[in-house]
């Protein structure tokens, strides 16, 4: 009786883990696509939001008076990437490549060790 109860319990275990598993984001390094990129972004760094960008499903990207540092100058648009997208100049010159982490953010690695992250929405958005 015990010798089948561990293997109920085994085969439970394994279907929830499965289940768990289907849950589990299925976005990260996936390049973003443009329905996807359409709306407001937060920008964030050690925890702190920065200020916002907007990015339209025609490849544009426009960030908020406030970005100043947080963002390279001169960003006019974005372009997806084998692993996530890129903000770009209108030439396409990537001014910051960002990697996908999940559905909902990107994280963009400075040389300076200080990550930026684009979270979509606006701040503190569930």
């Amino acid at each position: 009786m015990r010798k089948m109860m561990a293997i109920v319990g085994g085969f439970a275990a394994a279907a929830m883990g499965a289940a768990v598993g289907l849950a589990a984001d299925h976005e990260a390094g996936v390049p973003l696509a443009p329905a996807e990129a359409a709306g407001s972004w937060t920008v964030e760094s050690s925890g702190h939001t920065l200020c916002m960008l907007r990015m339209t499903a025609d490849h544009g990207a426009r960030p908020g008076p406030n970005c100043g540092g947080a963002l390279p100058a001169g960003i006019t648009r974005w372009v997806a990437t084998s692993d996530g997208m890129a903000l770009t100049d209108d030439s396409g010159k990537v001014l910051a490549p960002f990697n996908r982490w999940s559905n909902s953010l990107f994280v963009s690695h400075r040389s300076s060790g200080v990550d930026v992250q684009l979270m979509r929405g606006p701040p503190n958005a569930a």
